[in-house]
């Protein structure tokens, strides 16, 4: 595969630097959650946090409060 098509599996700031989840914190909110730990909302929980990396207020408009 040339360059341009490659797959990239992960997650990447614009800069194109590669973050590890593993080691980005996860808000209060979230853990709090009901879909935490739920494989198939990782992917969408991982985006909306990583908005929130520059320091800015976390907001997850797809939380849900655990029972």
């Amino acid at each position: 595969m040339d360059e341009e098509s490659e797959i990239i599996d992960g997650f990447d700031d614009d800069g194109e630097t590669e973050i590890d989840p593993g080691l980005l914190l996860k808000p209060t909110l979230c853990l709090s959650c009901k879909k935490d730990n739920d494989p198939a909302e990782e992917e969408l929980c991982m985006l909306t946090r990583m908005d929130a990396i520059d320091g800015e207020d976390f907001v997850c408009g797809a939380y849900e409060k655990s029972a």
